[in-house]
């Protein structure tokens, strides 16, 4: 399986190089090279950045090792949600994971559901111990080459909503995601005056982090 996909990314990454060389040529047509890019690689998703609160300065505080045994915690609750909603992982670096979805809604949820699981690890623990997580989503049209990396606007909005903008338990969302959601009770949106580049607009999702207490009658 892991041959079959550096192949099929090798090939990929092949295809792309060579239209970028001919983008270079003195002569070409950039906008018939850029259409065929398009249409080779265009496809449209929803992309997901995560990122842990706090990483980098409990790294310099408790060192490495704490902290790599807290991605790996955080992988571990984390990446069966994305599976529950059918979330694709592309990449995980360091504390911050990329993954696509193709339903907008699922990766809302999804982003919720999340966040409810690192409340349900972090009780009973200190707070250097705890996974505080930060959440952003884009949506649109990107250029995925294979199956390790995206492009576009989008993708650039939801790595700076996720990784430099959002708090811990924050969910920050660009405008088209916004646009793109069915209509639900399960969460709503605030807009925030951070707008990153390439978006038209950014939101932060009010959802409810507490699970629902039934009473028996």
């Amino acid at each position: 399986m892991g041959q079959k996909r550096t192949i099929a990314t090798s090939a990929s990454e092949e295809r792309l190089e060579k239209l970028l060389e001919e983008r270079l040529t003195e002569g070409s047509n950039h906008e018939i090279i850029d259409k065929r890019i398009w249409d080779l690689f265009g496809e449209t998703w929803c992309v997901m950045f995560t990122d842990l609160s706090g990483f980098s300065r409990g790294v310099a505080k408790f060192g490495i090792i704490h902290f790599l045994q807290t991605i790996y915690e955080s992988q571990r609750i984390l990446i069966p949600v994305l599976d529950e909603f059918d979330g694709i992982l592309m990449k995980d670096e360091g504390d911050s994971l990329m993954v696509l979805f193709r339903n907008t809604n699922k990766a809302i949820q999804c982003a919720i559901q999340m966040q409810k699981a690192c409340k349900r690890y972090n009780e009973g623990r200190v707070l250097e111990e705890q996974i505080l997580l930060c959440v952003g989503l884009g949506y649109g049209k990107i250029l995925k080459i294979g199956d390790t990396d995206v492009f576009g606007s989008e993708v650039n909005a939801a790595s700076k909503l996720g990784e430099d903008t959002a708090k811990a338990w924050e969910i920050l969302v660009t405008s088209a995601v916004k646009e793109n959601a069915d209509e639900t009770t399960d969460f709503d949106f605030e807009p925030i005056t951070e707008i990153p580049p390439g978006s038209d607009g950014a939101f932060k999702l009010l959802y409810t982090l507490d699970e629902p207490k039934w009473v028996v009658l």
